[in-house]
């Protein structure tokens, strides 16, 4: 019988989870779910972790963060154990490379240049040292080694940033601006005769110049968006109540009313 001992130590740490972990992906003894797991099964679930925790922070709620933390720090310890199994990688050699990289990355606080820096400055120094770092994976192209699976608006931004720090990019707002009528004109004037896939592509091209827009302004489109998503949501549900204080629901009213009490709630929002 293996020793648990460790297993139900509530002071155990890290190790502990470690060994957790362990036992789950243990072939003879483990969960038969966690043993079939792979980093192509478990990638969607570190993604949504991350999105939980960015959602709990959001909504300012540190009871819950503490519990999406580890979550989310069970997810590297899951992908670190499948690393150790395979022979790529384990805990602590993840550990030492970000360690080292930290280090490498901020000689400002732990080697010998002066800390006498604007944080753009300190932007600009990073940027340069993962420039190194880049050239050092033989990602030569401006663009190699922006993460291909960041939402799609994130990595949008992150592509434009890239193209803009070597003078590929609109001197002002107004460029953009103009460049997002003259895609949505296209996009409009040729709905009726492009294929599903050529008004995809058109409708990607308008993002992408959207995404450029929220860079020039320094919003994060992706926030941007969940602030709207959540606001329609909130006026909507306002609707629904409205709406239920009249005996109706949504399906029993019409466009017109639901408008009405939609304006409603916008102008009451603003006077707040």
């Amino acid at each position: 019988m293996p020793d648990d001992t460790l297993i139900h130590d509530p002071d155990g740490g890290m190790p502990r989870l470690l060994e957790i972990m362990r036992r789950l992906r243990d072939p003879q003894t483990g969960c038969p779910w966690d043993i079939e797991q792979d980093f192509n099964s478990i990638a969607p679930y570190t993604i949504e972790e991350a999105y939980e925790v960015a959602d709990a922070i959001a909504r300012s709620d540190w009871g819950e963060l503490e519990g999406e933390l580890g979550d989310l720090l069970l997810q590297t310890v899951y992908h670190t154990q499948m690393g150790a199994e395979a022979g790529h990688f384990s805990f602590d050699s993840v550990v030492k490379a970000i360690s080292d990289k930290m280090v490498s990355r901020h000689p400002h606080v732990f080697g010998d240049e002066t800390r006498d820096k604007s944080a753009a400055q300190q932007v600009n120094d990073w940027e340069k040292i993962k420039a190194a770092e880049r050239a050092g994976k033989a990602q030569t192209r401006t663009l190699d080694g922006v993460a291909v699976g960041l939402p799609a608006l994130t990595r949008a931004v992150k592509l434009q940033k890239r193209a803009a720090r070597v003078g590929f990019d609109w001197p002002d707002t107004g460029h953009v601006i103009d460049k997002i009528i003259e895609e949505a004109g296209e996009l409009v004037e040729a709905r009726d005769s492009l294929s599903p896939t050529e008004m995809e592509e058109e409708f990607g091209d308008l993002l992408f110049v959207i995404a450029n827009l929220a860079r020039h302004l320094d919003i994060d489109p992706e926030a941007a968006l969940r602030g709207t998503n959540a606001k329609f949501m909130r006026r909507f549900a306002g609707v629904e109540d409205a709406l239920k204080a009249r005996g109706k629901s949504p399906a029993q009213s019409n466009l017109a009313e639901m408008d009405a009490l939609w304006d409603k709630m916008n102008a009451a929002e603003k006077e707040m």
